[in-house]
């Protein structure tokens, strides 16, 4: 997921994609806690794409007010 694509999409879609991240980090931190987690990096996708949709959603935020 890249910045481009997340800046086509609307506020709302840009809302779910975060809820769910965010489902998924939580679900990624469950799993390396209890030692299931094969793949450590996808912590690490996860957490920056859920910073690039926040990023996108505070930007058209910004722009709403302007």
């Amino acid at each position: 997921m890249n910045a481009q694509e997340l800046r086509n999409k609307t506020p709302d879609q840009l809302r779910e994609d975060l809820v769910t991240l965010k489902k998924e980090a939580f679900n990624l931190r469950f799993q390396q806690a209890t030692g299931q987690l094969e793949n450590n990096a996808r912590i690490r996708t996860v957490r920056r794409d859920v910073a690039r949709v926040m990023t996108v959603l505070n930007e058209k935020a910004a722009e709403a007010a302007n």
